[in-house]
């Protein structure tokens, strides 16, 4: 049986020692009447609803998935009802601004709530991942007239956005879209053309959904610079609009999510921020879905992490060499007393609370107003977090032995779930180019000093920080005589990131575990050593790769 708890004690440490946001918030007059015992109880609050109501569908969704039938999406049993308790308990309100009929509360809550509703139900989750993307956009982009008409719809879940980008020839390089928009008498205009890939592009959650579709204008010019961003109704005031969809597709991994092909035969949409300049408009929805997304990657590795224990204090197997002190001895003993099977929860353990503190940490950015840094971090989390959060479940699967392979214990529905992570929101690949070239090199590594500036405020990263420096300067001389090099190294250079970045978390979390009351103190303490001691030697194998990716690829015949 697959089961999921929300860690409440490891979000509220993250929250209260690890990030002080109480302090942070009382000195910000956006939430200076939310103390810590408000944000727990809207934890305890979420964390009911996803355990109590979202994770008893996980399976079922996943056996049943989506049904199509005459252009309509029929999603898995008992998903509309989830929805619906969604929408009664407030949460698609939870961060937006009260001016919209929002709750006003801190990005960093609603990325405890995205861990949450991922790990209990990533297929369910597909539907509502992308409302606060899609609401930050139009708020910052749209006309006053569709901010009025159609934000509180979002805010309140009456309706749900899509993130209509990829075409059949039109994957990440969305500078070859096709889809055309012809401009109308009225201020509208007609959309024609396919988009594929849409995660939640029919359903009968909402009656309405709003596709945000990227398309070209008449005299647009070639390549990504000629794009623009419309909002495009399912349905009109005068009903339907021209648009249907006319499939969806049967995947590896969240069935429960309808990722379907649309249609745009002539249909109505409304211009969104300037003329040709789409992507940017588009990017305020995709820079937050890329932190959604890397929340996923942590809500797998909690939920692996949980399950994976749960069945290792159960399972009996042989003798343990060692067992720990005061346990009876006998014929066989459980499988997470050996040494193979303690590392490997450890490491689950390590990489899930590591990524939660620095996770958390990406979203009080947000809301402390601190982009550079943000926007810096959000390719490392979702890239590493989504590679880990497959990764890890895969491990965890190895602790079920022949078990893990079999749906009945549902560790292989979080492996399969996991993968398409590291795909959609802009590839892990292109995350990586994403940080390298642009936000590392393309600024004369500004924001990456004020990082290793930050790291370097714990005291045991001063070395760690000098690596990190070195590594950069070093891929920076060598891209002047070969350009490509940047490239080769991108990938091993985010992992390196990574890495660097849990040591973070772990040595501040060493720093004020010290406060806490035993046994909390002594177990961060331990989960601390074991990182440092098994872990943080990658760092070693990252530098090693990205000094051996200046030899040059050869090209495949």
């Amino acid at each position: 049986m697959w089961q999921y708890q929300a860690p409440l004690r490891d979000m509220q440490f993250v929250l209260e020692h690890w990030l002080q946001a109480p302090k942070a918030w009382s000195q910000t007059e956006a939430f200076d009447t939310l103390d810590l015992p408000l944000a727990l109880q809207v934890l305890e609050e979420a964390a009911r609803f996803c355990s109590g109501v979202l994770a008893p569908l996980n399976a079922s969704g996943d056996r049943q998935g989506c049904r199509f039938d005459g252009g309509h999406v029929r999603t898995p049993d008992g998903f509309v009802q989830a929805y619906a308790a969604y929408v009664e308990g407030g949460w698609p309100a939870l961060a937006c601004a009260e001016a919209a009929g929002g709750q006003g509360l801190p990005q960093v809550l609603d990325a405890a709530l995205q861990e949450m509703l991922y790990a209990s139900n990533h297929g369910w989750a597909m539907y509502t991942g992308i409302a606060h993307g899609a609401y930050l956009c139009l708020k910052t982009h749209a006309p006053q007239w569709i901010q009025d008409c159609y934000l509180p719809q979002i805010v309140s879940g009456q309706t749900l956005p899509t993130m209509c980008l990829t075409e059949p020839q039109a994957g990440s390089d969305v500078g070859l879209l096709r889809c055309r928009a012809e401009p109308q008498a009225d201020g509208s205009y007609r959309l024609t053309g396919n988009k594929l890939f849409i995660s939640g592009g029919e359903h009968d959650l909402t009656e309405n959904i709003l596709h945000l579709v990227l398309a070209r204008l008449p005299d647009a010019p070639a390549g990504s610079r000629g794009i623009s961003l419309f909002l495009v109704p399912k349905r009109l005031d005068s009903g339907a609009n021209a648009l249907r969809c006319d499939g969806i597709e049967h995947k590896m991994g969240i069935k429960g999510s309808a990722t379907c092909s649309l249609v745009f035969d002539g249909a109505q949409g409304w211009l969104i921020g300037e003329a040709h300049r789409g992507l940017a408009a588009m990017f305020v929805m995709m820079n937050s879905a890329r932190l959604h997304v890397g929340l996923q990657g942590l809500g797998h590795t909690e939920a692996a992490l949980q399950n994976a224990w749960g069945y290792a204090q159960e399972r009996q197997q042989m003798r343990a060499p060692l067992r720990p002190a005061g346990a009876a001895a006998q014929a066989a003993d459980p499988i997470h007393y050996h040494p193979a099977m303690r590392r490997t929860l450890l490491t689950l353990k390590a990489k899930s609370e590591g990524m939660r503190a620095i996770g958390y940490w990406a979203a009080h950015l947000l809301d402390q107003g601190d982009l550079q840094l943000a926007e810096l971090l959000t390719p490392i989390i979702k890239a590493y977090f989504t590679e880990q959060g497959f990764e890890q479940a895969s491990q965890a699967l190895q602790v079920f032995g022949g078990y893990g392979y079999v749906a009945e214990f549902a560790i292989e529905q979080t492996l399969r779930d996991s993968r398409i992570a590291m795909i959609y929101e802009g590839s892990n690949e292109i995350q990586a180019n994403d940080l390298l070239v642009r936000k590392v090199l393309g600024d004369e590594g500004q924001a990456f000093e004020r990082l290793l500036s930050v790291m370097r405020e714990e005291a045991p990263l001063a070395s760690l920080c000098e690596r990190l420096q070195a590594v950069v300067a070093q891929v920076r001389d060598d891209s002047i005589e070969d350009p490509e090099y940047p490239y080769r190294a991108a990938g091993e250079f985010l992992r390196l990131c990574g890495v660097a970045l849990l040591a973070f978390a772990w040595a501040r979390t060493a720093r004020v575990a010290e406060q806490l009351p035993e046994p909390q103190r002594a177990e961060k303490l331990e989960t601390a050593r074991f990182f440092f001691a098994y872990l943080l030697p990658e760092v070693d194998q990252r530098i090693a790769l990205i000094r051996a990716a200046r030899a040059p690829l050869p090209f495949l015949a």
